[in-house]
C-alpha cells in the first residue's frame, strides 16, 4: 500500500509525542487520504495533517483537493468541513485552493 501511495503522490507517517499514530498522503490526483489510530483522535492531530496537506497542495499548484469520506464516519466529515471542504458528492468533499 505505502508503495503505491509514495509513487502516486506524497506519503507521510504522522508521530504523536515519538509514537507512529497514522499517516496522511497527497495524491497526484489531488485526494488527500488520511487515517489517525483511534487512541489519537480528537487531539487536533488529523486537522494539522490536513492544514499542512493544503499548503503542499498550493505548493505543487494545484487548484483544488478532495477527500474521500464514508458516510458514516461523520467525525472526519465534521473536521474536514471545518477546515473548510464543502461537499460535492455522496462521499467527496472538496477544497478550493484558488
Amino acid at each position: 500500500m505505502y508503495s503505491f501511495l509514495s509513487t502516486h503522490g506524497d506519503c507521510f507517517y504522522i508521530q504523536y509525542r515519538g509514537v507512529l499514530v497514522g499517516d496522511v498522503t497527497l495524491r497526484n490526483d489531488q485526494e488527500v487520504c488520511i487515517v489517525v489510530c483511534k487512541d489519537y483522535q480528537n487531539k487536533r492531530i488529523g486537522r494539522r495533517c490536513i492544514l499542512k496537506m493544503i499548503e503542499l497542495a498550493k505548493e505543487k499548484g494545484m487548484d483544488q483537493i478532495t477527500a474521500e469520506i464514508y458516510p458514516f464516519n461523520t467525525q472526519s466529515q465534521k473536521m474536514f468541513l471545518s477546515i473548510g471542504f464543502v461537499k460535492t458528492g455522496e462521499e467527496t468533499y472538496t477544497y478550493q485552493l484558488s
